[in-house]
C-alpha cells in the first residue's frame, strides 16, 4: 500500500485547484530547472540542480539519465540514496490530482538501486536498497531491498535470498505467458 495523504476538494477537480495548493511561480520555476536538468548532459550538474534548486535530497554519485522527469510540484519529497541509476525517460511522481481529491506521498529510493529506462514510480512507495526495477514498470507500492520487480502491475521477478545473501544465490519467479 502506498503512503499517501488525501486532500479532498470541493467544485471541479482538483488539477483545476492547483494553483491553491502550489505557488504558480514555484510551478514556473520547478519546471524550467527540470527540463533543464533533462536534456543535461553533466550528470554533476543535474545533481546540483536536483538538490540546491528543486530541494530534492540525492545522494553521492546518483546519475539521472537523459529525460528524467521529476515531480514538478513537489520535487522536496523526492529521495534518492548514493549511486543509484535513474533510467532514460523515468518519471517519478510525489502527487495525483484526482476528480475529488489530491494526494501527496513521498518518494524514496535506496542506495544502489537500478530503475529502468521509461518507468513511472508513483507517489508514496519506497525502493529498499539494491533493488533492481526492470524498464517499463509501473512502481504502485513498495518494493523490498535486493528485489528485481518489474511490469504493470508490478511483480516481483528475482529476490536475493536471505540465507545466500553472501553467495550471490538467488530466488526466481518464473512466469509464461497465460499464467
Amino acid at each position: 500500500m502506498r503512503k499517501v495523504k488525501r486532500y479532498p476538494v470541493e467544485g471541479p477537480n482538483a488539477l483545476w485547484q492547483l494553483y491553491r495548493t502550489v505557488s504558480p511561480w514555484k510551478g514556473v520555476k520547478n519546471f524550467i530547472f527540470i527540463q533543464i536538468s533533462r536534456y543535461c548532459p553533466v550528470l554533476s550538474v543535474k545533481n546540483w540542480i536536483y538538490r540546491r534548486i528543486l530541494g530534492m535530497r540525492v545522494g553521492e554519485h546518483t546519475a539521472f539519465g537523459l529525460m528524467v522527469m521529476v515531480d514538478v510540484f513537489y520535487p522536496e519529497l523526492i529521495t534518492i540514496g548514493r549511486n543509484s541509476v535513474i533510467g532514460y525517460n523515468t518519471t517519478i511522481l510525489a502527487h495525483e490530482y484526482l476528480i475529488k481529491e489530491y494526494r501527496l506521498g513521498e518518494v524514496r529510493i535506496g542506495d544502489e538501486v537500478l530503475i529502468g529506462a521509461n518507468s513511472t514510480i508513483l507517489p508514496g512507495v519506497t525502493i529498499g536498497d539494491g533493488a533492481v526495477v526492470a524498464a517499463g514498470s509501473v512502481v504502485h507500492k513498495d518494493v523490498a531491498a535486493g528485489t528485481f520487480v518489474g511490469g504493470n502491475p508490478l511483480r516481483v521477478l528475482e529476490r536475493k535470498s536471505p540465507e545466500g545473501a553472501n553467495s550471490g544465490s538467488v530466488e526466481t519467479e518464473k512466469t509464461f505467458d497465460g499464467e
